[in-house]
């Protein structure tokens, strides 16, 4: 009787805390409303058999619970409750997975209109790519990625040398406009997730996948990555920005090209002014700003603002001075000490004379205020 109590408070309990739940989905703000009904079919089938189940559980136990005197009747076989069981758990099966399919199948249906855009995911950040005035991406090959060049664009290739080129973490798109997401990985499994578009899609290694949607409302939404893709994986975060189709043309336009980032900086009078523009594309094109923020703000690694010049205490109590023979050693080799308060997950960046010292330089710019 006990266990017959314990399931019917379960079942009471479990459909109050729904009904009253404060967590409930994001606002929608794209084209996929099916999405959300899909979910809301799973949920309801789901939920009809957990509260059927366990008050038949319950009626069992009460019904059939424990007398003196009384023996259980033996029956081995019963056809016509299986065929029943059979048929009921099959309806219910089709119930979940047709309507998710038919909804898949239009979420990479990509509209003819649509616009592309390429995304780009490393540890922990995002990068991404428009097309040019051709309309068209350029070529890309595993072959040609470098440091400068993430995308592995062909240096060669006509057609990617107008491709825009967006190393943030933020990008902008504009609004009731189809735009096709083409999703690359640059190292592991990641997943591009914007939550109130109920748009998400894996991005495995040696992959392209893409799937399409036509954001509806202004904003700025929060991208994430929904699979674990290491430890910095809370923190591989960007920013969507929907936008009228004037303000996104005008931030379009604003943005490099391939064939810009690809030339090499100018030398100028100040030399450390170039080393520290040099060195502020490589803490682009290397991860860096993944893990060590420009702004104080708290992340994988120590943040990069009045880091020059502070003394930082080690995991083991010792303190150094941060200066430029300090930078460099902890770049070269970031497993030989570890800053207290952080955990030695930094990987070793293969860097020239030349790349360490226009890194270094960068550093030593980010003054606090």
């Amino acid at each position: 009787m006990a266990m017959a109590i314990a399931l019917f408070v379960i079942v009471v309990v479990s459909v109050v805390f729904h009904l009253v739940s404060p967590w409930w989905t994001t606002p929608l703000a794209s084209n996929w409303r099916d999405m959300d009904d899909t979910l809301t079919i799973t949920l309801v089938i789901t939920g009809i058999f957990f509260v059927v189940i366990n008050l038949f559980m319950v009626y069992m136990l009460v019904k059939f619970r424990h007398r003196d005197g009384h023996r259980a009747a033996y029956q081995p076989d019963n056809r016509k409750l299986e065929r029943r069981l059979i048929l009921g758990t099959s309806v219910g099966i089709m119930a979940l997975l047709a309507p998710g399919l038919f909804v898949y199948a239009d979420y990479v249906r990509v509209p003819d209109n649509a616009m592309i855009v390429e995304v780009l995911g490393q540890q922990w950040q995002w990068r991404y790519r428009f097309p040019g005035e051709n309309r068209k991406l350029g070529f890309s090959d595993p072959r040609f990625v470098t440091g400068a060049n993430p995308f592995g664009l062909d240096p060669k290739d006509d057609a990617g040398q107008d491709d825009v080129l967006i190393p943030s973490n933020e990008v902008h798109l504009p609004l009731d406009k189809p735009v096709k997401m083409l999703l690359r990985s640059h190292d592991v499994l990641h997943d591009f997730f914007v939550p109130p578009f109920r748009a998400r899609m894996n991005m495995v290694p040696g992959m392209v996948t893409w799937y399409w949607f036509t954001p509806t409302k202004v904003g700025r939404y929060e991208v994430l990555c929904a699979q674990l893709c290491g430890v910095g994986h809370y923190n591989m975060r960007g920013y969507v920005v929907v936008e009228d189709q004037a303000s996104f043309d005008a931030w379009l336009k604003k943005q490099p090209t391939f064939a810009m980032s690809m030339k090499p900086a100018p030398v100028a009078a100040g030399g450390a002014d170039s080393a520290a523009s040099k060195g502020q594309a490589l803490a682009q094109s290397k991860g860096c700003v993944a893990c060590h923020t420009l702004d104080g703000s708290p992340g994988v690694g120590p943040t990069w603002k009045g880091l020059f010049g502070k003394t930082e205490t080690m995991a083991d109590g010792s303190t150094a001075l941060v200066d430029d023979k300090y930078l460099k050693e902890f770049i070269l080799n970031p497993q030989a000490r570890v800053v207290k308060g952080f955990a030695p997950i930094m990987p070793k960046i293969p860097l020239s004379d030349d790349e360490l010292a226009a890194l270094v330089a960068y550093i030593r710019t980010q003054k606090a205020q």
